[in-house]
């Protein structure tokens, strides 16, 4: 096991009614910017919750914010809060609504030039407005962690920061909140959490069998109640499960002393900055071209992960790492999620577009073992044409 340390301060408030209970987690006397995304929470009555819960404070709203948040658009979230003076915030929504959040959170004190340098690399993040959230969408687990990815469509990038100081406060997770969802939305949310448990998991063993345990259970749980809720979203229990595996398939504890990857979602994340394709989506068409180019070097846990998910048993290991593998993309295409670059009538060009875009970064030593470059990556996009 490697040396790590482990730091997650976020409360969790889980269960029917817990929306209530975030008016004695906010400050007496603050002044609350809600954000949310394009309105559904009005819809569903998660908004009416809200509101009741902050009807002692003082709030101002702030709602538009889209899937993959554009920086565009959280910066005007900036100046209001900003010129409202607000002291708290909450977002209600979805992972793209928290991670946006995020970064308001970060940007409203930020006394650099632009806070875009926050997520280019050039400036750390020295204060946060403190905020909290209600999720409504299971799927990338920023309610109880501290990272966000964040789209510039002006420059059409894509790219993420984190820090402990953007931790939410707490977090409710009422599985009701969840019932009304689209069966996209839902499937989604399935896909990204599943690839977040991969992608901490499929690298190579470092004698860490409780985390790999914690994360074929996370796995487990997804094959099983993922269906159910596509199935049926109002079975509260199966809501509830997989709300729970989403929350902990990035909340830190599976990371902790392995190896982590990461190298799937660097990519795919062009593949959303450049032609706006789901996130959860992108990863599913990534992650299996991903495995086969790099399986002798995940071969032990491809085998591992086939066994105890998949149970597949019988073949040569470099088999079975097959098996696995076609084992994963049936499940996401169980799901009604594509696998191929062409079914998004993506072809060679964009992966050209792709490969002059990390030229021009200085992209490189990519993965796990840091050995994945400029070249490798533009292999593994043909091979998921």
């Amino acid at each position: 096991m490697k040396n790590f340390q482990f730091y997650n301060p976020v409360r969790i408030l889980f269960g029917a009614g817990q929306i209530a209970a975030l008016t004695a987690r906010i400050p007496a006397g603050a002044k609350v910017l809600i954000t949310y995304g394009g309105g559904s929470i009005k819809q569903n009555g998660v908004y009416d919750q809200v509101k009741a819960a902050l009807a002692g404070f003082d709030t101002v709203e702030f709602g538009g914010i889209e899937a993959n948040p554009h920086y565009e658009t959280l910066m005007r979230a900036v100046e209001l809060g900003r010129t409202e003076q607000a002291t708290f915030l909450l977002a209600v929504g979805g992972g793209s609504v928290l991670d946006g959040t995020k970064f308001i959170a970060a940007a409203m004190p930020f006394e650099g030039a632009e806070p875009w340098d926050i997520l280019a690399g050039k400036a750390k993040v020295a204060s946060a407005v403190p905020f909290g959230a209600v999720l409504t969408l299971p799927a990338t687990g920023s309610e109880m962690n501290s990272g966000a990815v964040i789209t510039r469509v002006s420059t059409q990038e894509k790219l993420a920061f984190s820090s402990p100081l953007t931790f939410p406060q707490f977090s409710v997770l009422d599985p009701e909140t969840c019932f009304t969802l689209p069966p996209r939305q839902i499937a989604n949310g399935i896909a990204d959490a599943f690839t977040h448990v991969l992608e901490q998991y499929l690298t190579y063993p470092v004698n860490t069998p409780l985390q790999d345990r914690l994360a074929e259970a996370v796995l487990l749980t997804l094959v099983e109640e993922g269906p159910k809720v596509l199935e049926n979203p109002t079975d509260y229990d199966a809501m509830a499960n997989f709300m729970w595996s989403a929350t902990n398939a990035l909340n830190g504890t599976l990371a902790a002393g392995v190896v982590t990857d990461w190298s799937t979602h660097y990519v795919a994340h062009e593949l959303t900055a450049l032609h706006g394709i789901d996130h959860a989506r992108t990863l599913a068409v990534v992650l299996p071209a991903m495995l086969r180019y790099r399986q002798a070097g995940k071969l032990d846990k491809l085998v591992q992960y086939g066994q105890r998910v998949w149970n597949i048993t019988a073949g040569t290991a470099e088999e079975r790492a097959e098996a696995t593998v076609q084992a994963t993309v049936g499940f996401f295409e169980q799901l009604g999620i594509k696998t191929r670059l062409a079914d998004y009538e993506v072809g060679p060009d964009t992966i050209q577009q792709i490969v002059q875009r990390f030229t021009e970064r200085g992209v490189k030593n990519l993965g796990e073992r840091q050995d994945l470059q400029i070249a490798d990556v533009e292999k593994i996009l043909t091979l998921a044409l």
